[in-house]
Order: C-alpha cells, then sequence, then structure tokens
C-alpha cells in the first residue's frame, strides 16, 4: 500500500475540511470437513478506498473499489461533493467533532500466506484423530477459517496509520444420540486467534493440544447425553469465566455505545449512577491489558483517533460511554478510539474492540461451595439483548450445583434478565479471564471483536425444558 500511502498524503494536503481516506483489503479462507468429506473450500478478497468529508454538521462519503491515481481521487472529489450537497441541502446541524491530536502506527511484522492445502491437510489429520477417538459421534464437522483486515487510513489532521487485525481458528462441532434418542449437539474453537496459520497449526505441539481439546468436548458431549432439563425461575448461578464476555459485550456493551445511547438506550439516564455490584468494573480494552494483549489490539481507529481503554463501569458506577469524535463531542467526552469500519464500502461506526469484566479475589471452587441448590453454566452457543438491556442467552453445556458440589449435567437451555440488574446481584467473580475473538458482532456491519471476563456468581432466570 505503498503508493496510496503517497498518494493519499498529497490529496489530504489540500483538504479545507475534516477528511478521511482508507485504503482497505479484506481477505478469507475457510475449509469445512462434515464427517470426513471436504465440503466447503473458500476464500474471498475485497479491496478499495473511500473517503469520508465533514461539513456543516454532515458527513460525505464515496468509496470505490479502482485503486489508480485516478479513480482515488475521484473517489475523494465525489465524498467532497456529497458532503457539499447534506450542508446545502439540509437544516443546519449543530455537531462539531472532538479535537484529538494527529495518531501513528505502522504494522511492520511480514505477512505470510498459507495455502488451501495446507487448511486441508491440517483438517484431515484432525478429522481422522476424531472419528477414531469419538466412536459415539453421530456426526462431526471440521471449520478451518481466516481472515484479515488490512487498513492503510490517512487524515486532514495527520493521522497515518498501516494496521493488519488477522484470524485463523479451528472448530469442531460434535452431534450424538441423547438417553432419549433426540439430537444432541457441542461446538468449540480448539485454537487459533490472533495470527497467522503458522502461529498455531505448524507447532510441534499444535496437533496434540487440539486432540486433547477434542477429548475434553466429546466427554462433555456424552455428559450431556445423560443430560437433565433445570428447574425453570430465578436461580443462583455461576458463568463460567468463557460466558462473562458475552454478558460483557451483547448485554452491557451495546447499552454503552453513544449512538445507541443517542437513540434511547437504557444507559443515558444511568452515567454517574450505580448500575451494578460494587465488585463489577468493565473495560473496553484497545490493545494491551493487565492480562496481556488484548485478543484482537486496535492502535488507531478509522476515523485517526490513537485507541485508549475506555472505562465504562468502574465499582459498580456507569462512568461513561464509547465514542466517535461527534458523539464525543456531544457528550463532552473523550473520543478512545471506538470508530471502526468493516470494508472499504462502509463508514466507521461506533464499536466495541476487545471488551471485558475485571477479574475479581475469587477461586472458581469456592464459589461453586458457597451454592446449596444452583447451576454451574459452561458453554453458550449464541446470545442477543436490546438497548434495554434486556438479554436472551442460549445455554449449551452446564452442571447442576448441589450442597456446594457439581451434580448432574444439563441438557439445552436459556438465560435471560435485565443486565443492570443481573449485576447488581453479582457476588462473587473468580481471579482469572479467559478471552474468545472468534465471532463477529453484527451491529449494522461484521466486525471483529475480543471479548472477556471471570467466572461470574450471581442470580438469573433461566429457562426449563
Amino acid at each position: 500500500m505503498i503508493e496510496q500511502n503517497r498518494l493519499l498524503r498529497t490529496l489530504l494536503t489540500a483538504a479545507d475540511s475534516p477528511t478521511e481516506m482508507r485504503v482497505q483489503e479484506n481477505t478469507g479462507r475457510k475449509v469445512i470437513l462434515l464427517s470426513g468429506s471436504l465440503v466447503g473450500n473458500s476464500s474471498n478478497n475485497s479491496k478499495g478506498v473511500s473517503a469520508r468529508v465533514f461539513k456543516n454538521g454532515y458527513w460525505g462519503f464515496s468509496a470505490g473499489s479502482a485503486l489508480d491515481p485516478k479513480s482515488v481521487r475521484a473517489v475523494l472529489r465525489a465524498a467532497n461533493k456529497n458532503a457539499n450537497f447534506l450542508a446545502d441541502s439540509l437544516p443546519a446541524k449543530d455537531a462539531s467533532l472532538a479535537p484529538v491530536s494527529a495518531a501513528s502506527y505502522l504494522f511492520n511484522k511480514p505477512i505470510p500466506n498459507s495455502t488451501p492445502k495446507e487448511f486441508i491437510d491440517f483438517a484431515k489429520e484432525f478429522d481422522d484423530y476424531v472419528e477414531k477417538a469419538c466412536p459415539k459421534l453421530t456426526s462431526r464437522t471440521i471449520v478451518v477459517t481466516a481472515d484479515s483486515m488490512e487498513k492503510l487510513l490517512c487524515t486532514s489532521f495527520g493521522t497515518l496509520s498501516h494496521s493488519v487485525m488477522p484470524r485463523i481458528y479451528l472448530y469442531l462441532i460434535m452431534s450424538a444420540d441423547a438417553s432419549d434418542g433426540s439430537t444432541i449437539e457441542l461446538f468449540d474453537v480448539i485454537t487459533g486467534g490472533y495470527g497467522y496459520f503458522g502461529d498455531y497449526f505448524t507447532k510441534q505441539d499444535s496437533m496434540e493440544k487440539c486432540k486433547a481439546a477434542a477429548d475434553s468436548l466429546y466427554e462433555e458431549l456424552m455428559q450431556k447425553a445423560q443430560g437433565i432439563f433445570p428447574d425453570a425461575g430465578v436461580a443462583d448461578v455461576i458463568l463460567d469465566s468463557t460466558l462473562a464476555g458475552m454478558l460483557a459485550h451483547e448485554a452491557v456493551g451495546h447499552t454503552v455505545e453513544a449512538d445507541l445511547v443517542l437513540g434511547g438506550s437504557v444507559a443515558g439516564h444511568n452515567l454517574g449512577k450505580q448500575v451494578a455490584s460494587e465488585m463489577v468494573n468493565l473495560v473496553d480494552f484497545a490493545n494491551d491489558t493487565p492480562y496481556g494483549l488484548a485478543p484482537l489490539p486496535v492502535y488507531v481507529d478509522d476515523e485517526g483517533v490513537k485507541a485508549k481503554d475506555a472505562w465504562l463501569i468502574k465499582d459498580g458506577i456507569l462512568t461513561g460511554f464509547m465514542n466517535n469524535r461527534e458523539t464525543a463531542a456531544h457528550f463532552d467526552m473523550e473520543p478512545y478510539g471506538n470508530a471502526r469500519a468493516y470494508s472499504f464500502g462502509d463508514e466507521p461506526l461506533i464499536r466495541m474492540r476487545n471488551t471485558a469484566i475485571l477479574p475479581g479475589k475469587d477461586k472458581l471452587e469456592d464459589m461453586i461451595a458457597s451454592i446449596d441448590n444452583g447451576y454451574y453454566l459452561t458453554r453458550t452457543g449464541n446470545g442477543q439483548a436490546d438497548t434495554t438491556g434486556e438479554f436472551m442467552f442460549g445455554i449449551n453445556m452446564g452442571y447442576e450445583i448441589k450442597n456446594g458440589k457439581l451434580a448432574r449435567p444439563l441438557r439445552d437451555t436459556t438465560i435471560s434478565g435485565v443486565a443492570f440488574d443481573m449485576l447488581k446481584t453479582v457476588t462473587m467473580l473468580s481471579d482469572n479471564i479467559t478471552w474468545e475473538s472468534s465471532g463477529f458482532c453484527g451491529k449494522k456491519q461484521p466486525m471483529p471483536v475480543g471479548l472477556g471476563g471471570p467466572a461470574v456468581k450471581c442470580k438469573v432466570n433461566i429457562g426449563g425444558r
């Protein structure tokens, strides 16, 4: 992207209004094996340039897939034309942008390339093991998937950023017959994260770790086959650390995105108020965390703002929102780099990055021992929430807790509640954090996000059969 870098910087020297230009390339590759048969082998690529211009409170946007100098200039002219049209045609808008300093980030690591054959060979070797080691499966699906977003961003206020966000994951989906004759299923991310094929799939112990993870998932599935349905109603539960991130993202995170606050989110009238137990802290991390590098680090956002951590809940008090430059000016807050766009043809939206409930000081075994009659919920497959904070998550795996000990395994169920009400019931947090980063957030555009948290003891409404 060196050629486009020079061109964009040259074009922006003449900008008379706040202007952003972004060259972006998204790539993806996926291999799917269904019970040993190759049923998917695909790749995708999209590349182009966009420009955005701010005039009199309105953004003009344009994008195109051609990257020759003439086409890039045409995209910038179109964005200016669109901004002028909106400013001239619509009522005057009292809107401004929060002032920010120029930011700089240049990705300087080599970008390796892997072949479809490498994906297929690894998937087949892993599938051979699963077939032999897990004899009671009725079906099995292996997915190796990778995606990457590479962005070159230049702004009229001096930001220059070249970033790359690569991800790769190995999924395993298992199905079997339950004791009542119905079909049960579990799935998991076996390995993967931020990086490339060689970071997770070619080390000497990579396959052995994958085999061990498959063994563990199969053992859980066999337990689930004998599982029972929980009693419906409000219950004392422990949400495993793998579920806490989903709670942080879906039930709380979206309510404190400033564009949704302007749209009437429950967080709007709760700023500065107690919304959770005093032991609850929620942060949207940018890159470095007290627990190591965030799963999907962001250094400069797509408005050219240097990324910083956004504290959202501190000691149970709602302390802030996630903003872009425009909403930051409206709420008189500092923007922390939450404006993100998925593809070159998308405008930046306020998005989460790596959102987590911070760990506490408790041990998981002590948390389980503290419950006489309740549930330990360990896996979720999906979740959703609205701007009131009302949420519902599917629970794919869990266990009864009887007299402080784990008892019978659970079948599929759901949990639901209102986020701020539920967070006020939190009484224990484990001293570890688990991160997850394999999914996409679906707010208008897909977006890779990280989510994390500790095990959480709380009260929640659990579904029955």
